[in-house]
């Protein structure tokens, strides 16, 4: 076995040189946590001013709606400009260049990155693009950490521990996750369990957690009234959800690198250009129906508590599709697990009340197909089951449907896996050694 830096492990037993870490982690996840938790704050804050001032001047007419576009536009534009001039690996979520940096195959991000993607993650996400905050936390967080360690002259090896362990604690911050936080470093980014760093990643979790609450105040992120799992039957029912899961998890991680595609093709626009084009049109939709907009956590609490029509659901799950892709392809900051976390109860909840209606009398809450529906879209997606599970579990405070999600995550892990389709990270992650391998290419000799 291979240690991120790349030095054999052997057989660790956690004890050696472990007293760095032990003070090293829960430090960078405080830091981390405050970053975190501000971050979070302000984005919470351009959302309300969004909505406020989208209220405004829809009075106005034609003029309002103008004016919402120009300003949408002109934010996403700003957005993309900041990663294009100070740092370009801010672009995007952010979690495959930290895989990347694990794996010792990109250098870390500078400490530039932090204001560059906070600043540009509040301006793409706050407009209104269908953007996640934890890939903006995820990666603030990991970088943060990497430079603490440098501080204090950590050896190579602790240094990429302490920014896996950064990472964890970003998106610990981002969902008021500690256990999501610690797992996803285990499972998603260095996939494998070693003693160290385990210790690294609960620690950060610990403490970022910690000061997220202390500055924002706990609670649930979605809290619904308890749900609990029916028959042992309805499990048949919670996996074809799953089933169902895993291939419309295949046609968003198409979707999202179709888009990125498309974007390549027009590459002789300038990023900005592009960004304000999808900008306005974010604009326009938030004009007309503002709460359709922005990361979803809303929409997710509609879904949640059993509040939208099985008549208007697959329209809005088809426009929160197109708009994730092309709100990603956009080249600004923001992350990909919220608007998943969207589409997935969506899913879930359309496809309980279909079930409902073609069985009638059937005694199952449609609210717990929702719930089931965003751990399995996670899993299909990403192919992190373990990650989605405590993410849906610590965000809802819900355990009662523990056995339908992991039947809905069994389904919707074996369907994409058996199709060949890769997770979205490792496909995003290769598009990430692509374009630096472009960046650094050396310009031909003059003649």
């Amino acid at each position: 076995m291979t240690s991120p830096g790349g030095q054999g492990s052997g057989r660790d037993d956690g004890r050696s040189g472990v007293v760095p870490l032990l003070i090293a982690a829960p430090l960078a996840g405080a830091v981390v946590g405050a970053i975190g938790a501000c971050f979070r704050w302000t984005l919470d804050a351009a959302d309300r001013w969004r909505l406020a001032a989208v209220s405004a001047v829809q009075p106005l007419g034609v003029p309002g709606l103008i004016l919402v576009v120009i300003v949408c536009a002109c934010a996403a534009a700003l957005a993309a400009w900041l990663v294009r001039r100070f740092s370009r690996e801010a672009s995007g979520s952010g979690i495959p260049h930290v895989e990347a940096v694990l794996d010792g195959e990109v250098a870390p991000a500078p400490l530039r990155l932090i204001p560059v993607k906070f600043i540009g993650g509040v301006l793409a996400i706050g407009s209104g693009l269908a953007l996640g905050r934890e890939g903006p936390s995820v990666q603030m967080g990991a970088t943060a950490a990497h430079q603490l360690g440098r501080l204090f002259r950590l050896s190579a090896v602790d240094c990429r521990m302490l920014l896996a362990a950064g990472a964890g604690a970003g998106l610990a911050t981002a969902f008021n996750a500690p256990i999501a936080g610690a797992i996803f470093v285990l499972e998603e980014l260095v996939r494998r369990f070693e003693t160290r760093i385990a210790i690294a990643a609960l620690g950060a979790s610990a403490t970022a957690i910690a000061v997220s609450r202390a500055l924002l105040g706990g609670g649930l992120d979605f809290p619904i009234p308890p749900l609990t799992s029916s028959a042992d039957w309805s499990l048949l029912l919670y996996a074809a959800l799953g089933g169902v899961s895993g291939f419309v998890a295949i046609a968003y991680n198409r979707s999202i690198l179709g888009a990125l595609a498309i974007a390549d093709r027009f590459s002789f626009v300038a990023a900005e250009w592009r960004a304000a084009g999808v900008g306005a049109v974010v604009g326009l939709l938030a004009f007309f129906a503002p709460a359709i907009v922005g990361g979803g956590d809303s929409l997710t609490q509609t879904a949640l508590l059993g509040q939208a029509s099985l008549a208007v659901l697959p329209l809005l799950f088809l426009v929160r599709f197109l708009l994730g892709a092309a709100s990603y392809a956009a080249g600004t900051p923001g992350g990909l697990f919220a608007p998943m976390l969207t589409l997935g109860s969506q899913l879930g909840l359309a496809f309980g009340l279909a079930a409902m209606a073609l069985i009638p009398g059937l005694p199952m809450d449609p609210r717990g197909f929702a719930l089931v529906g965003m751990a399995a879209f996670f899993a299909g997606v990403v192919r992190a089951p373990l990650t989605g599970i405590a993410l849906v579990i610590e965000m809802t405070g819900d355990t009662g449907m523990l056995l339908p999600v992991l039947a809905g995550c069994f389904m919707a892990m074996l369907v994409p896996t058996w199709l060949g389709n890769p997770p979205i990270y490792d496909s995003l992650k290769e598009r990430t050694l692509r374009d630096t391998t472009v960046l650094r290419k050396p310009s031909p000799p003059a003649a």
